[in-house]
């Protein structure tokens, strides 16, 4: 076969595929579009694409001008069923335009790089990957609403990449500073460029609802050192992860580069200030940046620059979404006694039992916390509509409050 026919064919196939996904992509739309449109938020109406700054524009425009990038960065809020369809839905339109593609995911620490090696290569089930991938330590998220991103690229035979590091170094470099941590012990990360202006700007206020000490007067300067060293930390966690994605786009030895798209958090994806901040230090300036806009997020947050396109979703797990197993709601590491929390996830059960940042869980249901399948266990023998009592250290104080798990709906 020639390379002309070689080319014909894949152009054909690829057209099949965008085709496919476009049928695809309305049928969904219009499975879960209510009956009357939303009325809180016209900026960004469900199922439609948007241009911040300039308007509305379509799913053809969007993907054939992200198809032209070096990275395709993909926002999300973990747990939005909604947000994972979106991003299974472009990811498809995506590799219509250029199936040549790896897949980078801000869920796995790059330590378990080989699970996704052989999950791509399909020696791995299901639940032999997510144990030698380490799932329920590193993430703690219903696997669930992530599976049908890994099966699409073993499916398609699209490397994977771990864009993560270990959450003890970002605490680390938070705490003492980049070059306070030994160069053994940093993954090998470079240090990260300097922040603009506008991300210290948008980092200080989400600190102050963070920091214990300073919450009530709200008086922290820009200079402060720890402020300084809590960018740090976001840095290098947006630093790592473009490190992966710009080796991924460097070590293509073929004459057609891959397109190289990372599945992150939203924050990382903001304004351009994280990951793809980094990617430009790193020498990689084509980036693309598209997020899912909830219908009912505030419409002056809809800004020039804020994405280069944003999709319009629901702003809730949908009603028919089961979870496997109870959550509470945190990310936490083990130490200083017990369960470390690391953070509160947003209308989660640890919410709404007051839960807040560096807390330690020392006990949950009178048990003591060693290990951290202590946590995992315990919450998902919890049966809904029950309540679990949590022993807490905060600010040197031992505390007691009670996790309440609702009741299944019917």
């Amino acid at each position: 076969m020639t390379n002309f026919s070689v080319t014909r064919r894949n152009r054909m196939l690829s057209m099949i595929v965008l085709l496919l996904s476009l049928c695809w992509s309305n049928a969904w739309a219009t499975a879960v579009k209510p009956a009357k449109k939303p009325t809180l938020n016209q900026c960004v109406a469900l199922g439609d694409w948007v241009v911040p700054g300039s308007g509305r524009t379509t799913q053809q425009d969007v993907i054939a001008r992200a198809a032209k990038a070096s990275v395709v960065l993909l926002g999300e809020t973990h747990i939005n069923a909604d947000h994972h369809r979106w991003q299974l839905q472009t990811l498809i339109a995506l590799y219509a335009m250029r199936p040549n593609m790896v897949i980078g995911f801000e869920m796995f620490p790059r330590r378990v790089q080989a699970a996704l090696d052989q999950w791509v290569a399909g020696k791995l089930s299901e639940k032999e990957f997510l144990r030698v991938a380490e799932w329920d330590r590193v993430w703690n998220t219903d696997a669930n609403l992530y599976l049908p991103l890994f099966h699409f690229a073993r499916m398609n035979r699209i490397p994977m990449r771990a864009l993560n590091i270990e959450t003890n170094l970002r605490r680390q470099v938070a705490e003492k500073g980049f070059y306070g941590i030994p160069v053994e012990e940093r993954e090998g990360l470079t240090h990260p460029a300097e922040p603009s202006q506008a991300y210290v700007d948008y980092l200080l206020p989400i600190y102050k609802q963070h920091d214990r000490k300073d919450k009530k007067t709200g008086e922290i300067s820009q200079d402060d050192a720890d402020f300084r060293r809590f960018i740090g930390g976001q840095q290098l966690w947006d630093r790592a992860m473009a490190q992966i994605l710009q080796q991924a786009v460097a070590e293509s030895t073929g004459a057609e580069k891959p397109l190289v798209v990372g599945v992150m958090g939203t924050g990382h994806v903001l304004h351009g200030f994280g990951v793809a901040h980094q990617l430009h230090d790193l020498g990689v300036r084509n980036v693309a940046a598209l997020l899912p806009w909830d219908s009912d997020k505030s419409c002056k947050n809809l800004v020039t620059g804020v994405a280069d396109a944003v999709f319009g979703v629901l702003p809730h797990v949908s009603e028919s979404f089961r979870p496997q197993f109870q959550r509470l709601g945190i990310r936490y590491e083990m130490g200083r006694g017990g369960a470390v929390v690391l953070q509160v996830e947003k209308n989660s059960i640890a919410e709404a039992a007051k839960l807040q940042d560096s807390d330690v869980i020392i006990e949950m249901a009178g048990l003591p916390l060693k290990e951290t399948e202590d946590v995992i266990n315990i919450v998902k023998r919890q049966a809904p509509g029950t309540w679990l009592p949590l022993t807490i250290k905060r600010d040197e104080q031992e505390l007691q409050i009670i996790a309440k798990f609702p009741a299944l709906k019917h």
